[in-house]
């Protein structure tokens, strides 16, 4: 019997995560995708402490008007905004298992718009 999608993509995400880990000078750039949403953090692996997040949640999205890539790209620049506020400007990408297309890739690309190097 195969794996299911879930446990497939904990694999993956413990395989990425054995290489791509955070500190409080290259925090890394978690990315957790829903069906519906999409969240970004910038966490240091060092302490455990989250130095920076945003996701499709917040406030200021609640009006958005798009379809959840655009959702995606809105919030890497929002990410990325944020990280510069705290005074980050390098990170580390952990895709967190997903592939590295559409709402993910959109995110990441968006977030390098933005300034955050990686």
């Amino acid at each position: 019997m195969g794996l299911t999608k879930l446990e497939r993509r904990i694999r993956i995400k413990q395989r990425i995560r054995k290489i791509v880990n955070g500190t409080a000078e290259k925090p890394r750039l978690s990315v957790y995708r829903s069906n519906k949403e999409i969240y970004a953090q910038l966490v240091d692996d060092v302490t455990g402490k989250t130095l920076a997040f945003a996701s499709s949640r917040e406030s200021i999205f609640k009006s958005f008007e798009g379809n959840k890539v655009s959702m995606a790209v809105a919030v890497g620049k929002s990410i990325a905004e944020k990280a510069s506020k705290v005074g980050i400007s390098d990170c580390a990408f952990d895709r967190n298992g997903y592939l590295y297309h559409g709402r993910v890739k959109a995110l990441a690309d968006a977030a390098r718009e933005g300034g955050l190097k990686f």
